[in-house]
């Protein structure tokens, strides 16, 4: 069993968490109940030990395809063959009878006489813990005998049977046939006499759900298809119990294969979720923005606490997520270390406070305005950026290189002032007469002392002599005129040192050369960037010319992962909200830009 290309995947889920879906009919990775909980299946991160549940069938020669329902999280994974056709349809089931945590899988026989294994091998609590195996009628318990102590019902429409500790069926369907597998918690596996009648009802119920959902999107224009399937994402990647958006789907997956950065990023990130917020309100999705912002005022434990908002926390709010190292997984295609938990969470990171109130603002003009009692604790967090705003932090990339003072930092600060300010104005709340004038300091010091005259360009940290591809959010953060000429230039400094065709890197380390730079991964959330301060500079053509090539590097269902290799390939945790947030974002921008009069006859 080789390991499978992270960008062969496709993702299923149920606002509590998801599961991976190869081209080959395996589930490979599953955390169980939550994001955050404890995998069942990893095999994507050890082949051998991490657990799987596979479907196959006995074809020849067998082409392997992927789609999804359109507008929905529904996935097919088809089997095509001269021997026969089959595919499998997975899902989770959002409502109905199947409150949460389920899995379904149904397998089809298109054309011709199929026979298929499955086997279901599930590895409790990271493949540390064991479980034992129970057989029941039409169904198979696994009972773990870790700390969770989860349990685990396979239910099923063919015979099942046991070997060693895992659960088989072996089976053969003629055309227009079907056999239906149901993986649920023990504790939430309702009362099922027909599992084919619970599944059919079930798939349909969820089609609509998602069909419904997607019917209130707005973006209607270019490209729909790709916003459509990353407002999709973003949403599987909101917690329904919470409102909280979790940065990515994964763990461990590695942002070089065979290298050591290889973090976990199933958490809250403040500045992931705040600009997920932003592209989920530009499409009208203002529920989920109130919903987070239910969280950040009631669940978030540092709101109330000037300068102790974290980085990042869990999808509970719980901000201490200890670090630790897998020792016993090979990690996918042998990335060691593979770990959980992020010893980031402790980091200084002052552009966070940014993200978070441009959030805020947004939610508060276009979804409803906040309370009072919110505005009182945000004004506490603001007073001590006026105090705190000059000093190094780690920055948006988290470089655990030690500090620096930062651009991007000082930008967001800037935003975050900014945006309370005006707040403070349109709401006719209180505010203290020093916000605006730190406000201006820092701006002042931003052109002052970011500016690099040799380099034409606004620069990483304060002295420094290289450009940061965060240095895009100057125009998008409305600090500076998109054709502004310190910006133009500043764009063109970034083109020449960061961008390789459509594809941009985040900045050289201070110990490599251009060169080594161009080895590791581009990152797609600043490609996403590049595009939209080109559409605002005014450059539509190449802006137009740079999104579409940067679309045709996703997956064949349209997913990203955090970075693009230098064959294509796609690195780090997959699919990464950031990546498609980016995209909404750009595609949005340009699309108007196209449909703006002015702009008709504009060319790059």
């Amino acid at each position: 069993m080789e390991y499978q290309p992270i960008e062969n995947y496709g993702i299923i889920g149920d606002m509590n968490t998801v599961a991976l879906v190869g081209l080959n009919g395996s589930i490979d990775y599953m955390c169980y109940p939550d994001f955050d909980s404890p995998s069942i299946f990893a095999a994507l991160l050890d082949k051998k030990k991490g657990g799987y549940f596979r479907i196959v069938p006995q074809l020849h020669e067998v082409k392997h395809k992927q789609i999804y329902l359109p507008d929905t999280n529904v996935l097919i994974t088809r089997f095509l063959s001269e021997d026969g056709v089959a595919e499998i349809t997975d899902f989770m089931p959002v409502e109905g009878l199947f409150e949460e945590n389920c899995l379904v899988r149904r397998v089809t026989s298109i054309r011709g006489n199929n026979t298929f294994h499955m086997h279901c091998a599930p590895r409790f609590n990271y493949a540390r813990s064991p479980h034992k195996v129970i057989h029941q009628v039409n169904s198979i318990l696994f009972m773990g005998e870790g700390e969770e102590n989860l349990g685990l019902k396979l239910l099923s429409s063919v015979p099942l049977e046991i070997r060693e500790q895992d659960g088989y069926a072996h089976f053969t369907l003629q055309p227009g046939e079907n056999a239906d597998f149901i993986l649920c918690r023990v504790s939430n596996m309702p009362n099922v006499k027909d599992v084919s009648e619970v599944v059919e009802k079930s798939l349909f119920d969820t089609i609509h759900y998602w069909r419904r959902w997607m019917s209130n999107c707005k973006y209607k224009g270019r490209w729909q298809e790709s916003v459509n399937r990353s407002a999709l994402l973003l949403k599987l990647m909101t917690s329904k119990k919470h409102g909280s958006i979790v940065a990515a789907a994964t763990f461990g997956l590695p942002e070089e294969v065979g290298g050591d950065k290889n973090w976990d990023y199933r958490y809250t990130w403040i500045r992931d979720a705040a600009f997920s917020l932003y592209a989920l309100i530009r499409l009208g999705f203002t529920k989920e923005a109130g919903e987070f912002i239910n969280w950040i005022e009631k669940q978030c434990p540092d709101i109330g606490k000037p300068g102790e908002l974290g980085l990042m926390y869990s999808i509970r709010g719980n901000k201490h997520l200890i670090e630790e190292e897998l020792d016993h997984l090979e990690g996918y295609k042998e990335s060691r270390p593979v770990r959980i938990g992020n010893g980031a969470y402790d980091q200084l990171q002052l552009d966070i406070y940014g993200e978070l109130m441009d959030s805020i603002y947004l939610y508060n003009k276009y979804g409803e305005p906040i309370s009072y009692d919110f505005w009182f604790q945000l004004s506490g967090q603001i007073d001590w950026l006026c105090e705190n705003w000059n000093q190094p932090d780690e920055g948006i990339w988290e470089v655990r290189e030690g500090r620096q003072r930062f651009l991007y930092s000082r930008l967001m600060v800037w935003v975050a002032i900014d945006r309370m300010v005006r707040m403070a104005r349109n709401r006719s709340f209180p505010m203290p007469s020093h916000w605006k004038k730190v406000r201006d300091e820092i701006s002042r010091s931003i052109f002052t002392d970011f500016w690099n005259e040799d380099l034409q360009a606004f620069v990483q940290y304060k002295g420094a002599d290289r450009v940061d591809a965060s240095t895009l959010l100057m125009p998008l953060t409305r600090f500076i005129g998109p054709r502004d000429p310190k910006w133009l230039s500043t764009l063109e400094a970034i083109e020449r040192d960061l961008v390789a065709d459509s594809l941009v890197y985040r900045y050289i380390s201070p110990d490599e050369s251009k060169e080594q730079m161009f080895t590791e991964g581009t990152f797609s959330l600043c490609s996403f960037w590049y595009v939209e301060c080109l559409s605002r500079a005014g450059y539509l053509e190449k802006a137009r010319y740079y999104l579409e090539k940067m679309l045709a590097y996703a997956n064949h269902l349209g997913l990203y992962a955090e970075q693009l290799g230098v064959q294509g390939e796609h690195l780090g945790n997959f699919p990464q909200a950031f990546t498609h947030l980016g995209l909404i974002s750009a595609a949005y921008n340009l699309n108007l830009n196209l449909d703006n009069s002015r702009n008709k006859d504009v060319s790059g």
